[in-house]
């Protein structure tokens, strides 16, 4: 193993998790924004079967091979299931948001709601205007 192919699993994982950082700094639509973070999180995976890697190693499956062989790391693929399994229910979560925010708003543009977010304490009707110090005594 050179150092070169050492490094090539934390390079991707870089690169992939860069990629979707921008992604997500530069999105204009929150369907974007979810796949960017697809995006980052498949980084994740990457860098654990990376760390779980050893060259010249078999699968974790000892049947037929004798004791002392060297075996890739069978915690680190569980781990990388669970993260899979974290990240598509996240995702699902994201985009059953997103539905709800299209639903309410019509856009999916993130700079088009922040008006609404900051217009809304502002927005009052008359009778809604006074403080707790006005109120009227019954």
């Amino acid at each position: 193993m050179n150092a070169v192919s050492g490094m090539l699993p934390y390079a991707v994982a870089a690169w992939l998790f860069g990629a979707g950082l921008y992604g997500i700094a530069t999105s204009r639509n929150f369907i974007h924004l979810v796949g960017c973070l697809g995006v980052c999180q498949s980084a994740t995976y990457v860098l654990i079967l990376g760390l779980g890697y050893r060259w010249g190693s078999i699968a974790p499956i000892f049947y037929d091979h004798p004791p002392g062989t060297p075996a890739v790391d069978p915690v680190m693929q569980a781990l990388v299931l669970t993260d899979i399994v974290v990240g598509a229910t996240l995702t699902a979560l994201l985009l059953v948001l997103t539905i709800q925010v299209y639903k309410r708003s019509g856009s999916l543009d993130p700079e088009q709601l922040r008006p609404m977010r900051a217009g809304g304490s502002s927005e009052r009707t008359e009778g809604s205007d006074r403080g707790d110090g006005e109120r009227t005594a019954s």
